[in-house]
């Protein structure tokens, strides 16, 4: 059998850098333990995916998606408060008056801020 090469997958994937994060993200997929879609044949795990690339056995847009969220530092979250939640913590920190009544929740946010960005009392 010959060796898959970049040409056999050049005409997959046309881009040499997208095909190179392609092949070592399914790689690295591989080595975590993710099920083949060929044979083997006594070939390396870079090799491998390569070849899956050229017999067109993946779905290349959702491998490319998984490589994206894989790379991505920041994590959308809906537990993030809106500014309205915000509010009274952002009156504190602007030296306003706080607000007469205060949820215990915002009162901890307040705390947790005031601790977070105050000076730093370890010796």
């Amino acid at each position: 059998m010959a060796r898959v090469t970049v040409e056999d997958c050049i005409e997959i994937v046309p881009n040499r850098f997208d095909l190179v994060l392609l092949a070592a993200h399914r790689a690295r997929n591989i080595s975590a333990g993710a099920a083949l879609t060929i044979e083997r044949n006594n070939d390396k795990t870079p090799v491998v995916s390569l070849r899956e690339i050229a017999d067109k056995t993946l779905d290349l847009d959702e491998l490319r998606d998984s490589l994206v969220i894989g790379l991505q530092r920041i994590i959308l979250d809906d537990d993030i408060p809106d500014e309205e939640d915000q509010a009274p913590i952002l009156a504190i920190e602007e030296g306003q008056t706080a607000p007469t009544e205060m949820s215990e929740a915002d009162m901890l946010r307040a705390l947790q801020s005031d601790r977070d960005n105050g000076p730093d009392n370890r010796f």
